[in-house]
C-alpha cells in the first residue's frame, strides 16, 4: 500500500509542477523544464506533420494501454490493480482533452490566417 501512494504522490508532484511550468506561460518559452527534459527531442529533422503524427499516436498508445489494462482487470488478471486501472485512464483521458486543445487552438489559427487579407 505505501509503494501505491509513493507512487501517486510522485504524479501528483508531477501534475503540479507542469501545471506551474503552464502557468508561467511566455516568460519561460525558450527554457526547457526540467521535468520535461528527458521526454525532449531536437525536432530539427522533423516536419510539423510528423511531429504531430507522433504526439497523436503517442496518445492513442496510452489510450489502448488503458483499454488492455481495464479488460484486464475485468477478466480477473491478479498483477492489475484498480489503482493503476484508474491512473492509467486518467493519463489517457488528459492526454485526449490537451490533443482536443492543441487541435482547437490550431483550427484557430488556421482560420487567422485565412482571414488576412493579401
Amino acid at each position: 500500500m505505501m509503494i501505491e501512494r509513493t507512487d501517486i504522490n510522485s504524479v501528483l508532484m508531477q501534475m503540479r509542477a507542469l501545471k506551474a511550468d503552464a502557468q508561467q506561460g511566455v516568460s519561460n518559452a525558450g527554457k526547457p523544464s526540467p521535468l520535461l527534459a528527458d521526454m525532449t527531442r531536437p525536432v530539427e529533422n522533423e516536419g510539423f506533420g510528423e511531429l504531430l503524427k507522433n504526439a497523436i499516436d503517442k496518445v492513442n498508445d496510452t489510450q489502448m494501454e488503458a483499454s488492455r489494462m481495464a479488460t484486464a482487470f475485468e477478466q480477473g488478471d491478479p498483477r492489475v490493480e484498480l489503482t493503476q486501472v484508474m491512473i492509467q485512464l486518467q493519463k489517457a483521458s488528459v492526454s485526449f482533452q490537451a490533443m482536443t486543445q492543441v487541435r482547437n487552438r490550431l483550427v484557430t489559427a488556421y482560420e487567422d490566417v485565412m482571414k488576412m487579407p493579401i
